[in-house]
C-alpha cells in the first residue's frame, strides 16, 4: 500500500508537469525563462508547471496560490527561491513539519514531514493573478491531490486558496449550512469534524512588509495545525497476533 501511494503521488507530480492547458500561462512561464532576471542569470529556469511538493502521506496540506515567476517558474519547487517561502518554510521548521528552515532549489536537501504543499494554479500567472478559467483549468491536479492524501488539517494561504478549498468541499457536500468567509485565524469543520481548514493571511512580501502578517501570526497557525494533528489517532496498523 505505502508503494502504491509513492507511485500514485509521483505520477500525479509527472502529470502536472506535463499540463499544458493554459496557453497564456505556459507561454509568460517560457518567456520568464527565457528572459530571467539579472540576479539570476545563471540558472537555468524550470519554466514547466510547478508540481506538489512534500511528503505523499501527510495528513497536513497547505493550500498557497500559484508560483512566483522567478521562484517556483525558476526553481521547480513550490515556495522556493522568494520571500513568501522564506516565511513558510522558516515557520514549518519551527513546528516540527520540515528538516531545515530555507528552502532554494530542488536539490537543497529539503524535506517535509507530514506536510505536503499544493496550489490552485501550478503555473506563474503575469501580476502573480491567474484567471477563473485558469484555475478552473488546474482544478483536476487539486481534486486528485485530495482524492489522494490522507488529509487532516489544510492550510489555506489567502483568499484564493480559501476560496478553492471551499468550493471544492461544497461540490463534495463536506459543509453545511453558510459558507464560512477567509479571514486569518478562522477555523472551519469540513466533512463533519474529519477535516479542519485554518485560514491564513499568505505569506507574500504584500502581507510581511506591511506586517499585516507578522512571525507570530504565522507560527500560531501552524502551531494549531500541529496540535490538531497530535490530537488525531494515526492510522491503526493490522495487528500482528494470531
Amino acid at each position: 500500500m505505502s508503494r502504491s501511494q509513492i507511485i500514485a503521488w509521483d505520477t500525479l507530480n509527472r502529470q502536472i508537469v506535463g499540463c499544458t492547458r493554459c496557453p497564456r500561462l505556459r507561454k509568460y512561464c517560457q518567456e520568464v525563462a527565457q528572459e530571467k532576471r539579472a540576479a539570476f542569470r545563471e540558472w537555468e529556469y524550470w519554466g514547466l508547471p510547478v508540481p506538489n511538493f512534500g511528503d505523499p502521506f501527510a495528513r497536513l496540506m497547505i493550500v498557497g496560490l500559484a508560483p512566483a515567476a522567478h521562484g517556483g517558474n525558476r526553481t521547480g519547487r513550490l515556495f522556493t527561491g522568494d520571500v513568501s517561502g522564506d516565511w513558510l518554510y522558516r515557520a514549518l521548521f519551527k513546528a516540527g513539519f520540515s528538516n531545515q528552515p530555507t528552502s532554494v532549489s530542488r536539490d537543497d536537501g529539503l524535506e517535509l514531514y507530514d506536510c505536503a504543499i499544493t496550489n490552485p494554479c501550478h503555473c506563474a500567472p503575469p501580476v502573480n493573478k491567474p484567471n477563473a478559467d485558469e484555475i478552473a483549468n488546474c482544478s483536476e491536479w487539486y481534486d486528485r491531490t485530495v482524492e489522494l492524501l490522507p488529509t487532516r488539517v489544510i492550510v489555506a494561504l489567502g483568499q484564493t486558496a480559501w476560496q478553492k478549498v471551499i468550493r471544492h468541499a461544497a461540490k463534495l457536500k463536506w459543509l453545511s449550512g453558510k459558507r464560512p468567509k477567509f479571514r486569518h485565524g478562522l477555523e472551519a469543520q469540513l466533512d463533519g469534524n474529519r477535516l479542519r481548514l485554518l485560514g491564513c493571511f499568505h505569506p507574500s512580501p504584500r502581507n510581511t512588509y506591511t506586517r499585516r502578517l507578522t512571525e507570530p501570526m504565522l507560527d500560531a497557525v501552524f502551531t494549531r495545525a500541529k496540535e490538531l494533528l497530535d490530537a488525531t489517532p494515526l492510522r491503526e496498523q493490522p495487528s500482528t497476533n494470531a
